[in-house]
């Protein structure tokens, strides 16, 4: 009887963790929904500033303009946003990044060329901190769907170190969403910018949908038509080049908010894919605990009705 009251433990323990897990993976879901709306509500204000840089692009050449966010330089030292996750919980979201960033120090240490560290979310704050990195600043404490204003908060901080000369060149280290359960660190340049990547391309969003009763994220491609140069006889009341220098900034706030969408919707389908494979292996081992608990049960009562049987039998001889 003892040890049908542990397996009975057991699988009520169990059972409250599946609970648990399949609350989490559901909240998952919602803000997923959550970033998919923040992803369009955001597209009309970078499609309108894409044809503007378009525009101004047709009426300069921007290798001409002097502007400090495009001047190239001898890279003597990087700077390094990584981005990672506040939380657990989310499969190998936070390690994955963890490592793409390791390895681009190592690259960077090989080629004699020094770094410093922007880092974003508590599990990649802690792993540099203990490890001694120079870490130039750090964010953790983000909204789970991340907002304008704290991308320009983090933007501020690369533009002075870039301004500065502190440093020489600013890679952004990121998970891009692929799908629930597919995500990959990349690599991106921010600072100086790139003129040609100023160009307006097909862009992506990612939808939350359900299928055969299961939740999926799907991405899906958003054509945007070429835009329109700016008419011939428009005149501006700023010289071309003035208006550039402010709307750059601009456009580099845009790159990293989309950025950290990306990896909002990456960490949270992470972790809706480790909570449903979680629930799923709780399933499993309730399953396997219940029948151990009917075999045990049922052992149990065929040794007590054969300990009837041998009493009787003893009685009557």
């Amino acid at each position: 009887m003892a040890n049908l009251k542990a397996i009975r433990d057991r699988i009520k323990s169990v059972k409250n963790t599946k609970k648990i897990t399949e609350a989490m993976r559901l909240v998952a879901a919602a803000k997923v929904r959550r970033a998919q709306e923040q992803v369009i509500a955001t597209r009309p204000f970078a499609d309108r500033l894409a044809q503007v840089l378009y525009g101004l692009q047709t009426r300069l050449r921007f290798e001409d303009a002097n502007l400090p966010l495009l001047k190239l330089r001898d890279v003597q030292t990087v700077g390094l946003l990584v981005v990672s996750g506040d939380r657990g919980l989310c499969g190998g979201y936070n390690s994955n990044v963890i490592k793409r960033a390791e390895t681009r120090i190592k690259e960077l240490k090989a080629d004699g060329v020094n770094y410093q560290l922007v880092l974003v979310g508590r599990k990649a704050i802690q792993y540099f901190q203990r490890r001694d990195q120079p870490i130039s600043a750090t964010f953790s404490g983000l909204e789970q769907i991340p907002t304008a204003s704290e991308a320009s908060q983090i933007a501020d901080e690369l533009l002075s170190l870039f301004l500065s000369e502190t440093v020489d060149r600013v890679e952004l280290i990121y998970t891009r969403f692929v799908s629930t359960i597919s995500s990959r660190p990349v690599i991106q340049t921010l600072l100086p910018l790139d003129p040609q990547g100023l160009e307006a391309a097909d862009d992506e969003i990612f939808r939350l949908t359900t299928r055969g009763g299961d939740f999926t994220v799907e991405r899906q491609k958003v054509g945007t038509s070429t835009p329109a140069p700016l008419p011939k006889d428009m005149i501006f009341e700023q010289d071309p080049v003035q208006i550039l220098d402010a709307l750059l900034p601009l456009y580099l706030n845009n790159q990293l908010l989309r950025a950290l969408q990306e990896s909002a919707a990456s960490e949270l389908a992470a972790r809706m894919t480790a909570m449903s494979n979680a629930s799923e292996n709780a399933k499993e081992l309730i399953k396997s605990l219940t029948l151990s608990y009917n075999k045990e049960r049922q052992a149990a009562i065929t040794q007590e009705i054969l300990e009837v049987v041998g009493g009787a039998e003893a009685l009557s001889g």
